[in-house]
């Protein structure tokens, strides 16, 4: 939720983050007035109630026609109040409303504009100039008998699949590998639910533009995560953090679901855009002032996860139209594809400052013990997807694929993962 105080006191750097957008600035406008209805009508509130309380004094002293008066001012005090308490609740309900559809202010540099308009930050490896045709991920996958998407579509429907055999352990090596990568920089591994109630899936800013993305089951009230950060953000709701020894970092490991509303005919073959995959997910609670400097971190993090794999990357600074509602900056790191001659998400790293704190009232004790909201970061150590970057990176004339040094321990030592004759 965007800072209300901010709003009052800068509303045109709210106005130019919602133009950056893509989004209606008029909003901010919409806001501060049903703000300045609701606290105009608190003002006059007052006012009467202390004017009520001071005639009930009267009111005892006073004796016939006076007295008559008085109730009778009592009376119309009483409804003029009541009045306006329900005008002030009108006014913050309307306030809030509007609020929740305000996304949060990007950060300082972040580039202007939509899905292509991302900047390119660096480019990290070499990309592979192959001597023999190049098979994509599927192919490969099929071969390695690794990879059903036939079977996964005759038991659950388009875009689900089986990983079977040596495509199960490669996932479970990569998982592992960030699981390891995630204690040694300090996170507290979590196994998450993937079932979270509304309050949760609207506080952490799911359920705005893009909520056709999410599956919900309305006989239970429920939403299925599209990630763990949904149930790792609220971990800690309605809470008051102990933040003086540092950030309290998590990194969970869940199933993800995404009925990726929207993508028809994108990436339909394989395992690249699937309804259901998993991950282990980063996720940060910091001080405002330490925001910055873990969303680097969390990056930095992400980047030794992929040199692990081996793999060519290119580091994006994502547009502000292409962000989501809750974060202010995000980081991608995309592999380069080679079936496809293109760049492909592998991780995304978002710092969602305290819009996502605020909406689940997760909040920390200061040196001077004020309390204020945290801020929330979140971000991909390895997922599912990054199996099709491996494959192709690693293949070999054969069909077989390079297992990279650093995935070997998590595969029994294996170096070359053979084809199935």
């Amino acid at each position: 939720m965007i800072d209300l105080r901010l709003l009052r006191e800068d509303p045109d750097l709210v106005r130019a983050s919602q133009v950056a957008r893509g989004d209606d600035p008029h909003l901010v406008d919409e806001v501060l007035d049903a703000d300045a209805r609701r606290r105009s009508a608190l003002t006059e509130f007052e006012t009467l109630r202390a004017e009520q309380k001071s005639l009930g004094k009267l009111v005892a002293q006073a004796q016939g026609e006076e007295k008559h008066a008085l109730l009778a001012r009592a009376k119309h005090l009483a409804e003029q109040v009541k009045g306006l308490q329900s005008d002030a609740d009108a006014a913050e309900t309307r306030a809030t409303e509007l609020s929740r559809r305000i996304s949060n202010v990007v950060e300082e540099g972040v580039p202007a504009g939509g899905e292509d308009d991302y900047v390119v930050l660096k480019y990290v490896g070499e990309t592979r100039d192959f001597d023999f045709p190049v098979k994509d991920h599927l192919e490969l996958g099929e071969g390695l008998a690794a990879i059903d998407t036939e079977r996964g579509a005759k038991v659950s429907g388009a875009r689900f699949y089986y990983l079977t055999g040596i495509g199960a352990r490669l996932e479970l090596a990569l998982l592992n590998a960030a699981v390891d990568k995630a204690l040694s920089a300090g996170f507290t591994p979590v196994i998450t639910p993937t079932l979270v109630k509304p309050e949760v899936m609207a506080g952490t800013g799911f359920l705005g533009a893009h909520a056709d993305e999410i599956y919900h089951l309305p006989a239970d009230d429920l939403y299925l995560v599209g990630t763990s950060e949904v149930a790792l953000a609220g971990y800690h709701m309605g809470e008051i953090l102990d933040l003086s020894a540092g950030p309290k970092r998590y990194a969970g490991w869940s199933a993800c679901y995404r009925r990726e509303a929207g993508s028809y005919g994108k990436d339909t073959r394989g395992i690249i855009r699937v309804h259901q995959f998993h991950k282990v997910e980063a996720f940060t609670y910091t001080t405002v002032e330490d925001a910055a400097d873990e969303h680097r971190r969390i990056l930095g993090w992400e980047e030794e996860m992929l040199a692990l794999a081996e793999l060519p990357y290119r580091v994006i600074d994502t547009a502000a139209g292409d962000l989501g509602s809750s974060a202010s900056r995000k980081f991608d790191c995309e592999a380069w594809l080679p079936s496809q001659q293109r760049y492909l998400e592998l991780t995304s790293t978002s710092n969602c400052t305290t819009f996502q704190a605020r909406r689940l009232g997760i909040r920390e004790r200061t040196a001077d013990g004020s309390m204020r909201p945290v801020a929330t970061l979140n971000g991909t150590l390895a997922t599912t997807r990054w199996i099709v970057a491996l494959l192709e990176n690693h293949q070999q004339a054969d069909g077989s694929v390079r297992v990279p040094e650093g995935l070997r321990p998590y595969l029994g030592g294996l170096e070359v993962l053979e084809p199935v004759r």
